[in-house]
């Protein structure tokens, strides 16, 4: 068969349509949010909620989103730039960082549709899988249900966004999940091994480091962990700051603003540079010229010597 070249023509142009921006943008996974969105006709108005985690180089942010014709509406949020008012101030963005969000996103959004007393979830995490399951009585509410959202996230064993879906499920909020994509999960066995993840809870694998590289670099390790040391926090301090944060969360999930006191817009305008009107750019112009006229004459003197 002779080789045909395919002509674009005038017709596939009028037909052509582009994707969605933010799909050419690569920021959105549309064939995975269509399925996340789309709710049962039968549920009657009813929004599906997601608990979006979405992780930067410097913060971790959890939120529970549910979307209507207008767009995504969010219903709480939390990052682990709050973690230091609970005692977690360092180390923000690793797996214990992002349990301790998803827990907090999750106390917080149960305190807020008055289900924090009867959903308490997993007080004491030993590292096994719990899922959130109904109260026993005929008036008792369900508990409140989401699915998570990775966005265009990698879902790897061991990703910091699945200990933002532990926390959020030992926070008492049904998302259902399995083991499979929590560290210490053998793909050969098929199973968990609690330990590993419980250490990971409490951050034992930053401890765990921590001795390690002190052992052997510890010129490396004054440099790595500085503001640990700045601290007084050693290997042996970690499990109970993580512990103690824990309860403190539980204990006060909800929202507070940062100190805004300062006056940024005075501070700002400081270093804002202030344009010239054209009488000071013309004095200024003129002073250049009287500079270079008194010093020009030395410079000559020089070139004939």
């Amino acid at each position: 068969m002779p080789f045909v070249k395919v002509v674009k023509n005038d017709a596939y142009f009028s037909r052509y349509q582009v994707k969605y921006r933010r799909r050419r943008e690569g920021k959105t996974d549309y064939y995975a949010r269509k399925r996340l969105v789309t709710q049962a006709k039968n549920k009657y108005n009813a929004p599906k909620y997601r608990l979006v985690v979405r992780i930067t180089n410097k913060d971790i942010i959890c939120q529970i989103v549910y979307a209507r014709l207008q767009g995504d509406f969010v219903l709480v949020s939390a990052r682990s730039a709050e973690l230091p008012r609970y005692g977690i101030k360092h180390g923000l963005t690793n797996w214990t960082a992002a349990y301790a969000t998803g827990l907090l996103v999750a106390r917080r959004a149960l305190k807020k549709l008055g289900l924090d007393e009867k959903y308490e979830g997993v007080t004491e995490p030993d590292g096994t899988l719990q899922l959130t399951e109904t109260i026993e009585g005929e008036d008792a509410p369900r508990p409140f249900k989401c699915f998570l959202d990775v966005g265009l996230r990698r879902t790897s064993t061991g990703a910091r966004i699945f200990g933002a879906l532990k926390g959020a499920s030992d926070g008492g909020v049904y998302i259902p999940h399995s083991d499979k994509r929590f560290p210490g999960y053998d793909a050969e066995n098929k199973s968990l091994d609690a330990e590993v993840l419980k250490k990971y809870i409490f951050g034992g694998h930053v401890a765990e480091y921590m001795e390690s590289l002190e052992e052997e670099d510890d010129e490396r390790f004054k440099k790595q962990f500085a503001r640990y040391l700045e601290d007084d926090i050693g290997s042996e301090d970690i499990e109970e700051i993580y512990q103690n944060a824990y309860e403190a969360i539980r204990a006060d999930p909800t929202f507070q603003p940062s100190d805004k006191s300062k006056d940024w817009k005075s501070e700002s305008l400081k270093y804002k540079a202030v344009p010239l009107t054209r009488e000071q750019r013309e004095e200024r112009i003129a002073a250049k010229i009287e500079a270079f006229k008194n010093g020009g004459g030395d410079a000559d003197e020089e070139d004939d010597e």
